[in-house]
């Protein structure tokens, strides 16, 4: 046994042994190893692409460096060709890599940590719904200090206020400024009378509000009331009234019964004891569900489906419907609930609940990199690409000049003054400096009418995000200096496109057109497309076994295929009637009947009610396939001589050279 000493010992005089031959092995993979034309293809790039392709790969063909590398001669043949005939060049070329590229490159503008735990945390809170209360004082994400102190100081004093037990909803009616809180009276011809809903939001779950707002009430215990919490609306006082399992997608039924204070036959207290012997009826009668829905509610637009709904989530539907609906079991009936509508007997007909964190996972990812929380993992990226490069803020500079902007921003009408210094730098790194006339560049391009922004605080937002993109934009420019892997991905996917493109107009598009190629390939080739032993059958299934001896008979005695559907049709057989080549394999009763002219087989189904009754038409020997029958296999054979012809004029146009050396150098690497 090693002792631990012995053996880190060993591995040091191990590491000093193999530095040399690692140095050497460093040096030798820079050198050019295969030229195609005026292109040089290096050590490293070729043995990077066979250990992708083979070596840390699945594949099944593995293929040894002598026979990867002509393949690998191959692809760069057609890429230089591509390249040479400017493909490269094309507007839509262009288009389609850049699109590439930036997938690519998004994981590098933000923070992978950040967002696994972003992930991780949405899945946690998607298990609940949430029903919850706020009572909203605004103030502006880019207000001055002095007026966010005013708004947090009012927001602290409605909570104690709360705490020493005033009701939430009348603070909310008296001080939210959230409009949806309070009541507001009819004004002829302006509005229609509006009941407040006194702070509260009703059920929702994640993603349903703005990430500050939902962690403020995810992290509130139920029936407590949070500290302030500021979102871009302002600060919010939230009140948790019930945090329960989450509901999911839910499908549920409902009788409705519609109260309208104008009708006399349909005033509250009418409809409530209509709703309540309804539901008597129903429980009692629950099979006729169908019935009673049909017979009394009011809601037309499902009627006619039972009462089912359009599947929900839980911020979909009034709280009152909610609160029901998580109190059923599938299958059961609630007893009449009132909601601004009416009233409801509501039946759950089921619900489909978040799945496995694997199954949800890519979903929620591609939400969390949408939503607002997303920011974070960029604003993380940002400042460490900022930090990375030595980027340098000038604050002065920057407060100086947005101090002299105007409120002609918040119009959009912006126009920097004459006198101002625009050659001021706002930051820089050590390769690039970007002055006050560049983000006034970009003020001129992106203002837009403001509605509630003062003029100071839409300019440091419109700051905020120039910063963040020209810091980005920075960052991009030099992904493939500072990321060979990223680099090589890139060129990758240049190559494909150019590969796919060029293929598809120098082999697929030309062996599809030229019927006549196709057919002479087809003729000096068919022999090479054979059917293999085979029988022309008729096969009759069955679903009905009163009828099976009858149709039997009926092929005994010879009957025409169209007749026997004919009969089929006619006398409601329950039969499907199939005339058809079959090959070993294809069908297993076919294979079990004796192939010989007019023999007859019956087969009933071990596991249902079915009998195939199989009659051999015509045993055929083996046989090439028509030209039509073996189309598809004739078109693919057909492009690969073409590109066998082709690549032999891409060899005689373009020099290839391998170094012969280098190659058995590789080859030595891979001899284990």
């Amino acid at each position: 046994m090693i002792r631990k000493k012995t053996l880190k010992t060993w591995l040091v005089a191990l590491s000093f042994a193999m530095l040399p031959s690692l140095l050497c092995a460093q040096s030798y993979t820079k050198k050019t190893l295969i030229t195609i034309g005026d292109k040089e293809v290096s050590v490293k790039e070729f043995m990077d692409t066979y250990e992708k392709n083979n070596v840390n790969t699945e594949v099944i063909d593995k293929k040894n460096v002598d026979e990867y590398l002509d393949l690998f001669v191959d692809f760069k043949l057609k890429v230089a060709e591509a390249e040479n005939l400017k493909m490269d060049t094309s507007a839509a070329f262009i288009k389609e890599l850049d699109n590439y590229r930036q997938q690519l490159a998004k994981p590098y503008f933000s923070n992978d940590d950040i967002t696994d735990e972003l992930v991780k945390e949405a899945y946690e809170r998607m298990q609940y719904d949430i029903n919850a209360a706020h009572i909203l004082i605004k103030c502006d994400v880019n207000a001055v200090p002095s007026d966010t102190m005013a708004a947090y100081k009012k927001a602290m004093s409605i909570r104690e206020r709360a705490l020493k037990g005033e009701a939430f909803g009348d603070l909310a009616a008296e001080l939210s400024e959230d409009p949806s809180a309070r009541d507001y009276e009819e004004i002829p011809g302006v509005r229609k009378a509006y009941k407040g809903n006194r702070g509260e939001l009703g059920y929702f779950t994640v993603f349903d509000m703005v990430y500050p707002f939902e962690s403020g009430v995810y992290n509130t215990e139920v029936g407590g009331i949070s500290m302030p919490v500021r979102s871009s609306f302002g600060y919010h006082i939230i009140k948790l009234n019930s945090k329960t399992p989450a509901s999911g997608l839910i499908r549920a039924a409902h009788i409705f019964l519609a109260v309208d204070p104008k009708d006399p036959d349909k005033n509250d207290s009418l409809v409530k004891i209509k709703a309540q012997n309804i539901y008597n009826e129903v429980i009692n009668d629950d099979k006729n569900w169908t019935d009673y829905v049909r017979r009394y509610s009011d809601d037309k637009g499902t009627i006619n489906n039972n009462g089912v709904l359009s599947p929900f989530r839980v911020n979909q539907i009034v709280p009152e419907f909610i609160s029901v609906v998580k109190s059923l079991e599938p299958n059961q009936i609630s007893e009449p609930v009132k909601t601004d509508f009416g009233y409801h007997i509501i039946k759950l007909v089921g619900s489909t609940t978040p799945g496995t964190f694997e199954q949800e996972e890519g979903k929620i990812r591609e939400r969390v990199e949408r939503d607002m929380r997303g920011q974070l993992s960029e604003e993380i990226a940002m400042r460490r690409i900022m930090k990375d490069n030595n980027f340098k803020e000038n604050a002065k500079v920057k407060d100086a000049f947005i101090a002299t902007i105007d409120s002609t921003i918040i119009e959009g009408q912006y126009k920097a003054d004459e006198n101002i210094n625009t050659k001021s730098v706002l930051f820089s790194t050590k390769d690039q400096s970007w002055t006050v006339q560049d983000f006034v560049e970009f003020i001129y391009k992106n203002q837009k009418r403001q509605g509630f922004l003062t003029p100071g605080a839409y300019a440091y937002q419109l700051y905020d995000r120039y910063l963040q993109q020209e810091v980005f934009a920075y960052e991009d420019s030099k992904l493939e200096d500072k990321y060979p892997d990223f680099k090589a991905l890139v060129q990758e996917y240049h190559d494909g496109i150019l590969l796919f493109s060029l293929m598809e107009n120098e082999v697929w598009n030309k062996a599809v057109e030229d019927t006549l190629g196709l057919q002479d390939y087809y003729e000096r080739n068919k022999e090479s497309y054979m059917w293999n032993d085979r029988v022309r059958a008729v096969v009759v299934t069955c679903q009905r076994k009163d009828n099976v001896e009858e149709i039997k008979n009926l092929l005994v005695e010879g009957i025409e295929i169209d007749s026997l559907r004919t009969y089929v049709k006619e006398n409601k057989s329950q039969a499907s009637v199939r005339l058809s080549f079959y090959q070993k394999g294809d069908n297993v009763n076919v294979d079990a009947t004796q192939w010989q002219d007019g023999a007859i087989a019956v087969y009933p189904s071990a596991v249902d009610n079915t009998t195939q009754i199989v009659k051999i038409v015509e045993v055929r020997q083996p046989e090439p396939k028509t030209f039509k029958e073996a189309r598809g296999l004739v078109t693919s054979g057909y492009q690969a001589e073409l590109e066998k012809q082709w690549l032999e004029q891409l060899r005689e146009k373009y020099s290839v050279t391998v170094d012969e050396k280098l190659l058995n150098k590789v080859k030595n690497n891979y001899k284990n």
